[in-house]
């Protein structure tokens, strides 16, 4: 393909939900996959709807998951401006050439009036009352007034808005990249307004304008989009656009986790899970809602998860970079079928990325983390040796303080379970031997340590094996965890060894 050009086309009417997210990701993708541009451009025309801080929110998500746009508000490019509320004067033109050729129509209809034409409606049993090529002729438009009354409207000031004139009795046909053939008959499609009464465009009428004028080759939307195609196919055609219309492709819903229904904040909320990339404080209501950025998640895990949701390889790799992600995209393996969101996916995903990270990635957080939330010193040397003992155990980043508390902390309680079964007369006589050992071993490795305790208890004459959980307990105060050996090496023989005797105590005077 030449000259491939996307846009993701947002309106910033909240936090972009993770639905959004991956809308930009397939069009980044597509956009990269075939050396093409991908651009931002903000649909901010619903004025009614805009929300403070939300374009600044889509922007900071898109640079957090590392899919930035080349053009843009911030980038800008020779098609700009990349907000449609600073393109205002270019829609009405094109508004005015489709009432000029018949295909679109003024209507002063007030609000009161809209309303009874739809309560008559329903009284017919209309099950989807809407204005149409039927009830047009019964409201006050361009197409029922006189040419004169029309005139004397206008001048007047009295409030209008334009709506396509959608013909009779035709059948509205498009060949989407996913979907293959959709038809729709006109009969069921509605006279949507395209220019409103305060002279901003609708989305329908704005998105068709920007996206000619733009250049876009290819239109990678949601599947909530597709009802719409059909008016937005023949706009291309009354604009005379039609041999240059982009190619349209309409991404699979996304489900909640049961597959009943299409993902919401409110099911997300109940569900326990993130909705939005990054926190979402809602200026409105004051309520902050948490993002997956803030959860845990790194950006590549949630970019490879996202991938996921609607398009698969074919093979039965699951771990992608993003650049394995260009190189293998194909809108080919885009699903048809709505895809359910597997929050535990996710997490796996996540823990993925974790294991296979730089340890010093996540050193400098772990310091700080245990310095401001628990008063211990740690130094990067260590602090990197409990996150390469710790990260095949945990599921986000912010799990390494709590979890390295062990390290720090004497133990002052056991697992009883382990204690009922495990803690007899003999333990403590193994284990003092052992500790006596430990406690003239310096510099001490993980493999020094197995072979240290091994050797010293079958020359005592017990068999080691037995004892490996209770030398977990009274290292730990656990039954179970990441490698014993690792945890001698980071305590240290000495620190290792006066634990193990300070427990022997607690666990004697307890019993």
């Amino acid at each position: 393909m030449d000259n491939v050009r996307v846009r993701f086309a947002p309106s910033p009417t909240g936090g972009l939900h993770i639905g959004g997210l991956r809308t930009a990701l397939f069009n980044y993708l597509f956009a990269k996959k075939y050396n093409g541009k991908f651009i931002l451009r903000i649909e901010d025309t619903d004025q009614a709807r805009f929300v403070e801080g939300a374009e600044e929110y889509i922007k900071d998500t898109l640079t957090w998951c590392g899919i930035s746009p080349e053009e843009g508000p911030d980038q800008g490019g020779e098609y700009g401006p990349y907000r449609q509320s600073e393109r205002k004067e270019i829609y009405l033109q094109y508004a005015e050439k489709l009432i000029a050729d018949g295909n679109a129509y003024y209507a002063f209809d007030t609000p009161e009036e809209l309303e009874a034409m739809r309560e008559r409606l329903k009284e017919g049993r209309v099950v989807n009352p809407q204005y149409d090529t039927i009830t047009r002729t019964t409201m006050k438009n361009s197409l029922t007034l006189t040419e004169e009354e029309v005139k004397r409207r206008i001048d007047n000031g009295d409030p209008y808005v334009i709506r396509i004139k959608i013909p009779k009795k035709e059948e509205v046909r498009l060949n989407d990249m996913v979907r293959g053939w959709v038809m729709v008959h006109t009969e069921v499609l509605d006279d949507k307004v395209l220019m409103k009464s305060d002279g901003m465009p609708t989305y329908h009428l704005a998105n068709i304008v920007d996206d000619h004028l733009m250049k876009i080759t290819h239109v990678i939307r949601g599947e909530e989009w597709l009802p719409s195609a059909p008016l937005h196919v023949l706009l291309y055609q009354f604009l005379g656009w039609e041999d240059e219309m982009p190619q349209f492709a309409h991404l699979p819903l996304i489900l909640k986790p049961d597959g009943n229904g299409k993902l919401s904040k409110r099911a997300a909320d109940k569900a326990g899970f993130p909705i939005f990339p990054l926190n979402w404080n809602d200026p409105e209501t004051g309520e902050t809602s948490i993002g997956f950025k803030e959860t845990g998640f790194l950006p590549e895990a949630l970019i490879n998860f996202l991938a996921f949701l609607g398009w698969n390889p074919g093979t039965e790799q699951e771990i992608f970079s993003l650049e394995e992600l260009v190189n293998e995209f194909s809108e080919k393996r885009i699903n048809k079928a709505g895809t359910k969101f597997d929050f535990d996916k996710a997490k796996w995903f996540n823990q993925q990325y974790i294991k296979a990270s730089n340890s010093k990635d996540f050193a400098d957080d772990l310091i700080k983390g245990l310095t401001k939330e628990h008063g211990i010193e740690c130094t990067l040397e260590k602090a990197v040796q409990i996150i390469d003992l710790l990260k095949e155990r945990v599921t986000y980043p912010n799990e390494f303080v709590d979890n390295s508390l062990i390290l720090f902390n004497q133990p002052q309680s056991f697992d009883e379970k382990v204690v009922r079964k495990k803690w007899d007369a003999e333990a403590p006589k193994a284990l003092m031997i052992f500790a006596e050992k430990l406690k003239a071993a310096e510099n001490i490795t993980a493999e020094h340590a197995k072979t240290l305790f091994w050797q010293t208890l079958e020359a005592e004459g017990y068999k080691p094996g037995q004892f490996m959980q209770t030398l977990r307990l009274v290292l730990t105060g656990e039954g179970s965890g990441p490698d014993l050996m690792t945890i001698i090496e980071i305590l240290g023989g000495e620190n290792a060894s006066n634990r193990i005797k300070l427990s022997i105590d607690l666990l004697n005077n307890q019993s």
